[in-house]
């Protein structure tokens, strides 16, 4: 596994970044807050998942390794695939994620595009246990994308 990357932003792209690493372009996707936050030209390093498929490499990059630990969890959930479990942690900040799965809020899981009702419960259901509790002692802010604009 490639956990993680320091290196040079030099492009954007429709799902993420390239990362300049020792002189190889790595195209790593990313959360829209994320790739808003990582400018071209700047040094950036990114916590990094690899996730392999049959016909595909997709390297996911964080800016912390709380994100990428959510995300490789999230993906434990039955019907929780690396799209639907990035598109949590751009709705929501990990804390948050927590939060919503101790408390069982189905409010907030169902915010996510492509997360029903059966879906949360089934988040709830499965990840309640191992998700742990927030690791911050702030209260809940709406994090994700609508903190960038």
């Amino acid at each position: 596994m490639i956990a993680s990357l320091t290196g040079t932003v030099t492009a954007h792209t429709g799902a993420g970044v390239v990362l300049t690493v020792g002189g190889v372009g790595l195209a790593v996707a990313t959360t829209p807050g994320t790739r808003a936050r990582l400018r071209i030209g700047d040094p950036a390093g990114l916590s990094t998942t690899l996730v392999v498929r049959e016909d595909s490499l997709t390297l996911f990059g964080f800016e912390t390794d709380d994100e990428r630990d959510l995300f490789e969890l999230l993906q434990t959930s039955t019907g929780v695939g690396p799209r639907l479990a990035q598109a949590v942690l751009t709705t929501h900040t990990p804390d948050t994620v927590r939060r919503a799965l101790a408390t069982e809020d189905l409010g907030t899981l169902c915010l996510v595009p492509g997360v029903g009702k059966k879906g949360a419960q089934r988040m709830v259901l499965e990840l309640k246990d191992k998700v742990g509790l927030p690791t911050a002692s702030q209260p809940p802010t709406t994090g994700g994308w609508q903190d960038t604009l």
